[in-house]
């Protein structure tokens, strides 16, 4: 396990409530490394923060120092979990949209 995969499971498992539900997959992606994180769908609040700031402005920045300390280019993506409770929301705003797009 690369140490900004290690630094992300690390502090992502100390404060969720389901720790043993989280999971990264590391891929390797035109723009360098992509964390790929799933949560608990409980812990999603969490993980995401206010409007996504925990996530944007706390989580992201330092996974991208670590990662810059390795000589590599990381990326974190939060992947929502179906039956997330933001889950129904997106699949509601996303089936109007394309039915608008079809003038239905």
């Amino acid at each position: 396990m690369d140490p900004y995969h290690a630094f992300l499971d690390y502090i992502i498992k100390a404060f969720v409530d389901h720790p043993e539900d989280v999971k990264i997959v590391q891929t390797l992606d035109k723009n360098g490394v992509l964390l790929t994180l799933t949560v608990h769908a409980d812990d999603m609040g969490k993980v995401l923060g206010s409007k996504g700031k925990f996530i944007e402005e706390v989580i992201r920045p330092i996974v991208r120092v670590v990662g810059y300390k390795h000589n590599a280019r990381v990326s974190v993506l939060v992947d929502e979990p179906v039956g997330g409770k933001r889950y129904d929301e997106f699949v509601k705003r996303d089936l109007s949209s394309i039915l608008g797009s079809l003038g239905k």
